[in-house]
């Protein structure tokens, strides 16, 4: 301990239920159900209370006004965006030094830029978030989505690029909606909710349909042109062909990893409905995405027979499986994650650029479209991750041959490269925009062995390449939805790491580094797998003399959340502080609430006896017990989101302050809750404010000292 900033503590008090339900014939205790509702006086009571303490205990932390200081320098970096081409013009965005939230841009041709959108100047309050935009082929309109206060609810807007102005909107209820504009402007499709007031209580945050929209007319008006008839709970996206003629739908209930695929023929459409072959069922039980290129064929990446993901090609006129031929096979050591169609067009050979992890570092490939050969690989700037790969479109005249990529890695903040298939170089292209001292780092990625044998990767970023004496260090991950954990940076990484500790990321199963298999392997009756990974690399952390448990902190939010909650529950004894943000943790009922119900595919139902059992045997919430010493832990909540409900925390805060045999001086159990900001997009102040929080916590419980930059 830095210094302990209360000589005593005291929780506030929470009434405990004698609640006790059969479920399945497993005796289920629920001690805290009252604190589900935040209405509730006593939740209110409570909320407040614990507001009162936490401050009165991260306030006083050592080293917080060095920890803001740097984290600001270090975010003073700002951020860049890979441009979206439409007719010679690049749509990019921008976040300057000091900016709260990214602004976007328009280069014209001529290599002008103006601004045509900052939501900065639209809400000084910082609240309002640009969730996502898109250009017209033409670049002369353009649909954007902003929400406010972190709730996710988009609105959508169309503005007139050479004016401004608005055109029309808000459209409402565009949550996680693509845009596929058709030419000339006039028309896009689009996915939108129906009308809440109209639907089952339980069932308002779902019904998403495909419309098809004339600009300038009302949205009611719109024709409704695809999701009638299936599950209520069904995501959708969309893609339109460049010459109009293609809309591609992609569709899967819930975050269930298997999609279905439609493809319409727009020129064949009646009454402007189109009319869908569909390619791919849920019950295939694979994933397949697919897009209609400038070429005018269909490819497919998809994991059918192909865990790793291959590459297929067919004609869109014979959309069907019996037509595709495989183009780029299956890698036995590397994910296939996107493609992009390069030149064509003026004399430029065409090339398929294919982005793939090896390992969870990017690599990038050309083949040749007709036969699939492999041409020769790109060479990139170090280990790290490609974003974001953009060409120009068919309306634009010149740099056909040119690739777009946004790159970054543990020390570099994310900027733009171009690579250019004349002269096969990779040159900056836009850095990002602020200057900032980076300190030196050493970063390797190292294997390990989990709990059953299998070989797991976790990347270590250190002062030292090999320990030196042990240190106080951060163990993250994910290992959920099929989400991979790769080389990006942080600035909370860095202010770690330069105070003289050490930070890891383990890739654990239950992600997609390497594949759908290994995404599956962490799911469902196989979700002790991610947790025994993140165990074994804790052990192996401590065995080779990085870090001790005394000194080991561990942090994770939402599926990241669950993650640490089981670790801190499993295995107490190995960890000393931990974070836990916006986490699952009542496993019995997360169903019950938000978007809990998209999430069985992952964990299994409570209502299916065999996946209760599942489920009881790591919930977090009902694995605290008496009299164990926990480990120091802050809960961090975000009152707006629409994701994960707060009531999980809520509940687990009051059982593990019940439980501990901790000294609480010592070791707090503590909530910290925000408001009016939910589960992802934020202002760069409000990040910079919970990051200190966080991690002056976790540093104060491990013993690194934040004003001491070693």
């Amino acid at each position: 301990m830095t210094g302990t900033p209360a000589s005593t503590m005291t929780y506030p008090a929470a009434e405990r239920l004698d609640l006790v339900e059969d479920l399945h014939g497993h005796q289920v205790a629920d001690p805290y159900r009252w604190l589900e509702d935040p209405a509730d006086p006593r939740t209110e009571a409570w909320s407040a209370s614990q507001d009162t303490l936490t401050r009165s205990w991260l306030d006083t932390l050592a080293g917080r006004d060095s920890l803001d200081g740097r984290l600001r320098e270090l975010l003073h970096t700002g951020s860049v965006s890979t441009p979206t081409w439409r007719a010679g013009r690049a749509f990019f965005t921008r976040r300057g030094p000091g900016e709260d939230h990214p602004v976007l841009y328009l280069r014209e041709a001529d290599g002008t830029e103006r601004v045509l959108l900052d939501v900065g100047q639209l809400d000084p309050s910082g609240r309002t978030t640009l969730d996502s935009w898109s250009p017209s082929l033409e670049g002369r309109l353009l649909a954007y989505q902003i929400s406010v206060g972190g709730d996710e609810h988009s609105l959508l807007h169309v503005l007139d690029v050479e004016t401004g102005e608005l055109v029309e909107g808000p459209i409402d209820r565009c949550r996680y909606s693509p845009v596929g504009w058709l030419p000339g402007g006039e028309e896009f499709f689009y996915v939108r909710q129906l009308d809440p007031t109209a639907l089952p209580e339980d069932e308002r945050l779902f019904h998403r349909r495909v419309w098809r929209h004339r600009v300038g007319s009302d949205p009611s008006t719109d024709l409704n042109v695809h999701g009638d008839g299936l599950d209520h709970t069904y995501y959708f996206g969309l893609t339109t062909s460049q010459d109009g003629r293609w809309l591609v739908v992609h569709g899967s209930p819930g975050t269930v990893r298997r999609d279905s695929v439609w493809i319409a023929d727009l020129t064949a459409a009646v009454d402007g409905l189109p009319r869908f072959r569909q390619l791919t069922t849920d019950a295939d039980g694979i994933r397949c995405s697919a897009w209609v290129a400038a070429d005018g064929r269909l490819y497919l990446l998809t994991t059918l027979d192909a865990p790793r993901f291959r590459l297929c090609v067919t004609d869109p006129t014979r959309p069907e499986r019996e037509h595709w031929t495989e183009l780029v096979a299956e890698q036995p050591d590397s994910v296939l994650d996107s493609v992009r169609l390069l030149g064509g067009r003026d004399g430029v050979e065409p090339t398929l650029v294919l982005a793939r992890t090896r390992h969870a570092v990017s690599e990038l490939h050309l083949h040749d479209p007709a036969t699939g050969a492999h041409r020769g690989e790109i060479a990139l700037p170090g280990s790290g991750s490609v974003h974001g790969m953009s060409t120009v479109d068919k309306l634009t005249t010149d740099e056909d041959g040119v690739l777009w990529f946004g790159w970054t890695d543990f020390v570099t903040p994310v900027c733009v490269q171009r690579f250019t298939l004349s002269t096969g170089r990779v040159e900056l292209a836009e850095a990002a925009p602020g200057a900032v001292s980076v300190p030196d780092v050493h970063t390797q990625q190292l294997e390990y062995t989990s709990t059953d044998g299998t070989t797991v990767r976790m990347f270590v970023v250190s002062s030292h390449a090999t320990p030196d004496l042990p240190r106080p260090t951060l163990l993250t991950g994910y290992g959920g939805f099929a989400v991979s954990r790769r080389p990006g940076y942080s600035a909370t990484t860095l202010a770690w790491v330069e105070a003289g500790g050490v930070w890891v990321v383990a890739s654990l199963r239950g992600g997609d580094e390497e594949g759908e298999q290994w995404h599956e392997a962490g799911t469902r009756e196989r979700k002790q797998n991610v947790f025994d990974d993140f165990h074994s690399a804790a052990e192996r952390l401590v065995r080779d003399g990085w870090t001790t448990p005394q000194q080991l902190a561990i942090m994770g939010g939402s599926n990241g959340g669950l993650l640490v909650g089981a670790a801190l529950t499993q295995r107490p004894e190995l960890y000393a502080a931990v974070v836990c943000s916006a986490p699952l943790l009542d496993m019995v009922r997360y169903e019950r609430f938000l978007l809990g119900r998209l999430w069985a595919e992952e964990y299994g139902s409570a209502s299916k006896p065999e996946e209760l059992r599942w489920l009881l045997s790591y919930s977090p919430y009902h694995r605290v017990r008496q009299g164990v010493e926990y480990p120091s832990v802050l809960f961090t909540v975000f009152e707006s989101d629409s994701r994960v409900d707060p009531n999980h925390a809520r509940k687990m805060c009051a059982a593990l302050q019940h439980a501990t045999a901790s000294d609480s001086t010592k070791h707090p159990v503590l909530i910290r809750r925000e408001t009016e900001v939910g589960h992802a997009g934020r202002s760069v102040s409000r990040t910079v404010s919970l990051a200190v929080d966080q991690l002056s916590f976790l540093a104060d419980a491990t013993g690194l000292g934040l004003e001491d930059r070693t």
